[in-house]
């Protein structure tokens, strides 16, 4: 009976945890399979009484949700991808290379990510107006890019730890040189690290607003955030069709977080007591 209500709070607060963050995703979920009237209605319904796909239907027939999806997948692929390349490549210099100060340009590039991003969003403009970036996918890359690696540099940090040095030193006995023990023997087995990088930076694009909504102005351009905002409507609000959105937007970005969750939460654990 002790240990019931010792572990009582802990249980308690969970399931309350559970309703909050649950709790939103189950109405947007259910909201989407309802019918305008029954959205609308004063008493609201936990479970759709008439469930429809019409929501749906006009989301991909009668709106550029389409084309929103297709561009948010692009940007998000090429940050996923070219976060990958630049952050493994600056983690295996810091973290696995003997540098000298090797640490103090770790820590500035740590230091990089805790820059507000909006602080930058005049001169960025500005230079990408110079090169005649502005309102391109390539503009929105490689600003995401530049947020995503200062972090992701620093998550590869545990799982390089986590790879014994004894394994660079047999390398160098057989002769590799440091590109191909870069490429041979570290790469390989920091593949669950660089698949964590790769999906923080695609939800990171997927879910990027501020950067987007200036950079991009041409309509097939724009990305699902700028998106949903366009199908809300300047007067009225068309909820059904919104959470269908809402929905069709989410998805995408939980999917690869489930495969690599766990490498993710290691990540940030790894390497702590060293």
């Amino acid at each position: 009976m002790t240990s019931v209500l010792n572990r009582l709070p802990r249980t308690v607060a969970m399931a309350v945890l559970a309703v909050v963050v649950l709790g939103p995703l189950y109405w947007i979920t259910v909201s989407a399979f309802k019918d305008r009237q029954e959205i609308l209605r004063s008493t609201p319904t936990l479970i759709p009484q008439h469930p429809t796909l019409d929501n749906f239907r006009e989301l991909f027939t009668a709106t550029d949700y389409p084309s929103y999806l297709t561009n948010s997948f692009i940007v998000a692929v090429l940050t996923a991808l070219f976060t990958m390349i630049v952050s493994f490549a600056a983690a295996h210099g810091l973290y696995r290379l003997r540098i000298p100060g090797a640490d103090k340009v770790a820590g500035l590039i740590l230091a990089a990510y805790m820059i507000p991003g909006t602080l930058l969003l005049v001169p960025l403009y500005q230079v990408f107006a110079a090169f005649e970036l502005i309102d391109t996918r390539n503009a929105l890359v490689i600003v995401n890019v530049a947020f995503t690696a200062p972090f992701c540099t620093w998550l590869l940090r545990g799982f390089l730890f986590a790879i014994p040095r004894s394994l660079d030193e047999a390398a160098a006995v057989d002769g590799a040189g440091p590109v191909r023990m870069m490429l041979r023997i570290i790469l390989p087995l920091l593949a669950p690290g660089l698949s964590t990088v790769g999906v923080y930076a695609f939800v990171f694009s997927w879910t990027e607003f501020v950067f987007a909504s200036q950079l991009l102005v041409s309509d097939d351009l724009k990305t699902l955030p700028i998106g949903l905002s366009a199908i809300m409507g300047q007067y009225t609000v068309n909820w059904g069709l919104l959470m269908a959105g809402t929905l069709c937007t989410i998805v995408p970005a939980i999917v690869p977080f489930l495969f690599a969750g766990r490498y993710f939460v290691s990540g940030l654990v790894a390497g702590a007591v060293k």
